[in-house]
């Protein structure tokens, strides 16, 4: 009888990870788990500690730190499987699930199925001739060398891919090996995972270019599978029911998906929203029961792409199914700093990533050329973030992996504030209290086409006091919304009286806030 030992790459939320490895082992099962180095301590302490009378629970042979489209990825992977493969002798199967994976059959089912079809489930397209690339860089992710993280050091990332291209400098791939490319959530039997650990020690040449090859976790698998294993055992498909959305980004699953989830060709489904607990209860208790008699309609994605496809051409007849929970996270911090002077809100941005790790962007809302990651689309122009204000924080969260974020608003934007504080996420403001002169205002004016260059001084100056008076009441009315996180800092108070307010804000050490409240220049036009 088929025996699964599922390989967990995972880098937060503890008690969700305990409760994931006591379920999926409670029907006999067992699970390898590497839990990122960049993780605290504590927290995978109290993982080890709640599953310490586990037997069926290891762990990856080494912790390191992982990131997205860096080998570390695939390297974890391998350090899980190989503790795997050590651990549990008897296990016949390894499948490859996140955090944000759950089953949508029963252990006993998927035992079946597995006994029933001799195979390796893992898609596993020609690397070239394929579309399973759709945009973005296709063989520069092999031909060149990746030594940098492109969300985390973006300019060396790029820097280092543009002085390659323009020296010419490229490489080939190992001639006897044909890239291959699809999804990293596979399902292998236990022959095969041996065979590429085998692979990994004999073949230091592949291993080597791998290493620097831009999201290895969608190729080195892939390819290693189709080169070692004979076509008729692979069934190029993931056993794990996932959908994306136009702008590539995860489509997520709530309670009410439940009878959908589990009328899909798939045994596990990826992702469930950390906020459905009746979904994730459900589904918790469907794998340890008995239950085999599901009905495959398989209809999922041929759902999604019909009502996605309707609401495309203004046909939308209700809310899209899986757009009902439109929330940004309950365990998500979203942190606004509102001054309607903006360049010392970028000011103030400026010193908190020199200072901290959270991801910052400037005034996404209000300028067209905010740098901002490319998500598809979504971001391409104001009227778009504004119109999709929630799918697209949604989305930077996703992309910086990352569950706090900062933002700057103008304070003129109270109805961005309103509906972000409705929110079932943690949300603060940090109210920035400007000085405003007259050549301020003035400059303001024209910004704004109030005022241009040729406005007459005299009417200039009747209009300053207006402007004035719409800044103040702007301040009033975030104060008068009651907003329950409102903190305000001030250009007339001193860096002592403006650091316990940025502390509480950023939730930072009192040192750490005072170095903020004394940047350089902060409040200078």
């Amino acid at each position: 009888m088929a025996k699964i030992a599922f390989i967990l790459l995972c880098h937060k939320d503890p008690d969700a990870i305990i409760q994931q490895a006591r379920q999926l082992t409670a029907a006999g099962d067992c699970i390898s788990i590497h839990f990122d180095a960049r993780s605290p301590k504590e927290a995978f302490a109290q993982i080890q500690s709640a599953l310490s009378d586990n037997a069926n629970v290891t762990y990856a042979t080494r912790r390191i730190k992982c990131g997205w489209g860096e080998w570390s990825l695939v390297q974890a992977t391998l350090y899980a499987v190989e503790a795997a493969v050590q651990a549990f002798p008897r296990a016949t199967h390894f499948y490859m699930v996140s955090g944000d994976c759950m089953a949508i059959k029963s252990a006993s089912y998927a035992h079946d199925f597995l006994d029933r079809h001799d195979k390796d489930y893992i898609e596993s397209f020609d690397f070239f001739e394929s579309e399973w690339i759709k945009t973005g860089f296709k063989e520069e992710r092999l031909i060149y060398r990746h030594w940098f993280n492109e969300r985390t050091q973006k300019r060396r990332f790029y820097w280092s891919f543009w002085t390659q291209r323009r020296l010419g400098i490229t490489r080939d791939v190992p001639a006897d090996v044909q890239v291959m490319i699809g999804s990293q959530w596979w399902c292998l039997r236990r022959r095969t995972i041996e065979a590429i650990l085998d692979f990994t020690k004999k073949r230091r040449d592949v291993m080597r270019f791998f290493r620097t090859t831009w999201i290895p976790d969608e190729t080195f698998f892939q390819t290693l599978v189709r080169h070692l294993i004979p076509g008729r055992e692979i069934e190029t498909r993931t056993l794990t029911f996932l959908m994306f959305t136009d702008y590539g980004m995860p489509v997520t699953f709530y309670n009410d998906h439940y009878d959908l989830l589990l009328s899909q060709d798939a045994l596990f489904a990826r992702k469930i929203s950390a906020e459905a607990k009746e979904l994730k209860t459900r589904l918790g208790r469907l794998y340890a029961s008995d239950r085999r008699d599901f009905k495959i309609s398989n209809e999922g994605r041929n759902l999604f792409k019909f009502l996605t496809g309707r609401g495309r051409i203004g046909r939308r007849f209700a809310t899209r199914f899986w757009e009902t929970e439109s929330s940004l996270g309950r365990e998500r911090e979203l942190l606004i700093i509102a001054c309607k002077k903006w360049h010392v809100a970028k000011r103030l941005l400026g010193a908190i990533k020199h200072h901290t790790n959270i991801p910052a962007i400037a005034y996404l809302f209000s300028e067209e050329d905010t740098e901002i990651p490319d998500l598809g689309g979504i971001q391409g122009s104001l009227g778009k973030r504004t119109r999709h204000r929630r799918a697209l924080m949604r989305m930077l969260f996703e992309y910086y992996e990352n569950d706090r974020l900062i933002i700057c608003l103008d304070t003129a934007s109270l109805d961005l504030m309103q509906d972000f504080f409705s929110d079932r996420s943690t949300t603060r403001v940090l109210e920035i209290e400007c000085g405003m002169s007259d050549a301020f205002l003035s400059g303001h004016a024209k910004r704004v086409g109030l005022a241009g260059d040729e406005t007459p001084p005299e009417a200039l100056a009747q209009l300053l006091p207006t402007i004035r008076y719409d800044i103040i009441f702007e301040s009033d009315r975030i104060r008068d919304a009651g907003f329950t996180n409102h903190l305000r800092i001030k250009e007339s108070a001193s860096p002592a009286e403006n650091a316990p307010a940025i502390a509480s804000f950023l939730q930072v050490p009192d040192e750490t806030a005072r170095a903020l409240a004394e940047t350089p220049y902060l409040f200078v036009d």
